[in-house]
């Protein structure tokens, strides 16, 4: 699976973003999707997920509230939109995908990387 991220850039706190994670390979309904996010200096970190199956959307608690993970297996995307963007919300983020059952919030778990789209946002 090759993921290829997009839809970062430079954004106003209280703005709004959407990013896309296009797909390509075997087939993208058979993988749970991730984003994780990561900063200067400082780990990567789990931002949400969404189930291969029902569809369940855990969130880092960071975030929720203010951002949306979906997915569209039709056009192998996986989206995130991120509302009322903070500066702490900067850095660069990454989708994965897993080819488990579940929806891990650990990034070694997950088989497939992108490789990233930077998201700043400005106070």
């Amino acid at each position: 699976v090759q993921l290829v991220e997009s839809g970062g850039g430079l954004v106003q706190a209280g703005g709004s973003l959407r990013l896309s994670c296009a797909a390509s390979g075997r087939a993208f309904s058979r993988y749970s999707m991730g984003w994780f996010r990561q900063a200067p200096g400082k780990e990567r970190e789990y931002v949400a997920a969404i189930n291969r199956s029902d569809g369940t959307t855990p969130y880092a608690d960071s975030v929720k509230g203010r951002f949306t993970i979906s997915r569209d297996n039709a056009k192998n995307t996986v989206y995130l939109q991120m509302n009322s963007l903070k500066p702490e919300d900067t850095a660069v983020y990454y989708c994965a995908a897993y080819g488990g059952s579940a929806t891990p919030r650990n990034a070694v778990q997950y088989n497939y990387w992108g490789q990233g789209t930077l998201v700043t946002v400005s106070s």
